[in-house]
């Protein structure tokens, strides 16, 4: 079955993409929630038409966010967080804390869309996260936790 999705789908692909997937899997999940459409003829067409519009404003996205890449290339993010003795800090880093991070510096980074290497970031020290900041636009970013 072809569909077009409607927005991103994480593991699957992104909007305005046209995918084959299975049957029950387009049928009984992505239709309903509301992720995906049926790839017809006329649903083809349209898709065609709002590429063709949408093209200048990725391209000034793309720009925007190889800036925030090149700019998370040479700085190293702090993140504070409480920590007890032997430099264990009480809960963990998350993406929320590190966009927070980021967002202090200048440039808003969705939190959904950086992934830390590290699951559990218990202790001080250096670490290194990914973001994704467009489709085709995957950052680096080196963060340090600190004790506030």
């Amino acid at each position: 079955m072809e569909i077009i999705l409607k927005q991103d789908v994480k593991h699957l692909g992104y909007k305005n993409d046209i995918l084959k997937v299975k049957n029950g899997y387009g049928l009984n999940y992505l239709i309903p929630q509301g992720l995906a459409k049926v790839a017809d003829a006329s649903a083809k067409k349209v898709l065609a038409e709002t590429k063709k519009q949408t093209a200048f404003k990725e391209e000034k996205l793309r720009k925007a966010a190889m800036s925030t890449a090149d700019f998370l290339k040479e700085v190293v993010v702090k993140v504070g967080a409480k920590a007890g003795e032997n430099g264990k800090i009480f809960g963990s880093v998350t993406s929320l804390q590190l966009a927070d991070a980021i967002k202090k510096l200048g440039h808003d980074i969705d939190r959904k869309s950086i992934t830390i290497d590290d699951d559990h970031i218990k202790s001080l020290g250096e670490y290194t996260a990914k973001a994704r900041l467009s489709r085709d636009v995957v950052a680096d970013i080196k963060f340090e936790v600190v004790e506030e």
